[in-house]
């Protein structure tokens, strides 16, 4: 759980693009007059509606791409555009519009895969990330190779994605802690409430979680439990799709899986006066069980990762509300059913919509269970075993929505402008 779940800063696509053409610029020595990007699907869909760097109009992979060629730092990492100012705006949008980016698919079965050609004055620079968003696999300057590690991507591809948890392991675990080697997961989720109060106080994305606290808003929907959990979770994703260099609470490298599976539940806590014990250790059931499916999962699925994680966010909003290990599978199995076959179409600001119904869907799929209702066997791919129920689903999010995943990444990579 510590290795999966922590602070980190959002939007790690964009910024390994802008870091590998800073790194090709800089061995080029000079601006680059053409850069072609070869990218993973992860990389281009995570990318392709982002916010570069958090900046207004600078939107999706030709950005990331002009403002790593002229102002990019590579020695400072992920933080490689941390220094640029709106001023520097203008000069990106003109890089853009002369032609000079083009962006194709790789061939690569990398989930993290950055090919960059930077080109100037008949000369070339070549530079691949691969395997981690901040890790250089390939190097190359005209006819110099100063780095080839490209061996490494052809060892064969695991695909079994069996995992050791199952659910009964990960709730004994969380009912049996210590406390005070949770405490982290709580410190996590008032770090997403503190992410959610900027939106309420600013304008990011959409601002879905904004609206939500409106006056119309609450004299439609109220003011109790269940909205504030959707408009702080609405907006803490708000922030974090609208590219802003902001920590959040991530599990499995996700600051929207971190989100759904703790901010709801710190809010419910609130709400309802659940003491912090309690609090712990469904937090802990919700990271672990998030955890538990990305193992099924992989990296990479064709499901949305949202309503993935708010099976995670349901199972701890069931102990909460007094369930045990039964009525903890219940909803489980209750939210499975309710979100199979939600697709990703990509990081952008209207994931924030999809929170939205991630977070009703894991409160409704609680209370459901807490009232002993259990979708059955019979119906669609649960069954009597939890730890089945997940394996379907992930079946089909890693397998059988492969060729939805092509079609969604060609439907994005042709719009018409």
């Amino acid at each position: 759980m510590r290795s999966e779940v922590k602070a980190a800063v959002g939007g790690s696509e964009p910024m390994a693009i802008s870091l590998a053409v800073a790194k090709a610029t800089e061995l080029l020595g000079r601006r680059p007059e053409k850069v072609v990007a070869k990218l993973s699907p992860k990389i281009i869909k995570n990318s392709i509606g982002v916010n570069v760097n958090g900046m207004e109009g600078a939107v999706g992979i030709p950005y990331a791409i002009a403002l790593g060629a002229l102002y990019g730092k590579a020695e400072a990492g992920l933080d490689v555009l941390n220094h640029v100012t709106p001023d520097m705006l203008p000069a990106a949008k003109a890089f853009v519009g002369e032609g000079r980016c083009i962006v194709k698919p790789s061939h690569s079965f990398e989930i993290i895969y950055v090919e960059i050609e930077a080109s100037a004055d008949g000369h070339e620079a070549k530079v691949i990330i691969a395997k981690e968003a901040t890790h250089f696999m390939f190097i190359k300057t005209d006819e110099q190779i100063l780095l080839d590690e490209r061996w490494d991507l052809a060892k064969e591809y695991n695909r079994n994605h069996e995992s050791w948890l199952n659910m009964q392991m990960i709730y004994d675990f969380a009912m049996e802690a210590p406390l005070d080697q949770l405490k982290f997961l709580l410190e996590g989720a008032r770090l997403n409430k503190d992410v959610a109060q900027m939106a309420f106080n600013g304008q990011y994305g959409l601002g879905l979680g904004k609206m939500m606290k409106g006056g119309f808003e609450e004299r439609m929907m109220g003011q109790n439990t269940m909205p504030r959990m959707i408009s702080y979770a609405c907006a803490a994703t708000d922030v974090r799709m609208s590219g802003t260099r902001t920590k959040v609470f991530c599990n499995s490298g996700s600051g929207n899986q971190g989100i759904v599976g703790s901010l709801p539940l710190l809010i419910f806590a609130e709400e309802t006066c659940v003491s912090e014990a309690k609090l712990l250790r469904g937090l802990a059931l919700s990271m672990l069980t998030i955890i538990y499916i990305k193992h099924l999962l992989g990296n990479m699925s064709s499901h949305c990762s949202c309503v993935i994680a708010s099976a995670g966010s349901a199972a701890g909003l069931a102990y909460m509300m007094g369930g045990n290990y039964d009525t903890v599978c219940a909803a489980i199995k209750n939210e499975i059913a309710a979100l199979t076959g939600m697709v990703c179409d990509g990081a952008k600001p209207s994931c924030t919509m999809r929170m939205s119904m991630a977070v009703n869907g894991a409160f409704q799929a609680a209370m459901m269970a807490i009232e002993g209702i259990c979708v059955p066997s019979t119906d669609g791919i649960i069954e009597e075993s939890v730890d089945r129920s997940l394996d379907n689903l992930a079946n089909i999010g890693r397998d059988a929505m492969l060729e939805n995943d092509s079609m969604i990444l060609r439907i994005i990579t042709e719009k018409e402008d």
